[in-house]
């Protein structure tokens, strides 16, 4: 189990960067009345799947 956990915990990390920061890419900004306003286009679901993972392998390594 705690290979698995490990696995899992490797894979969540690089996964929540990865897509995280393909993220953070896909948001548009404009300014409106002075203020810079941040708009995103970016899909979210691959980046809330590695947390996920992360977690879960958070959770066995510590069995």
């Amino acid at each position: 189990m705690r290979l698995l956990g490990t696995i899992l915990l490797i894979i969540g990390i690089l996964g929540t960067i990865v897509f995280g920061i393909q993220a953070f890419e896909d948001s548009e900004s404009f300014n409106f009345l002075g203020i810079d306003v941040a708009v995103s286009s970016a899909n979210w679901t691959p980046v809330i799947i590695s947390v996920v993972v992360l977690v879960l392998g958070i959770v066995l390594r510590r069995k």
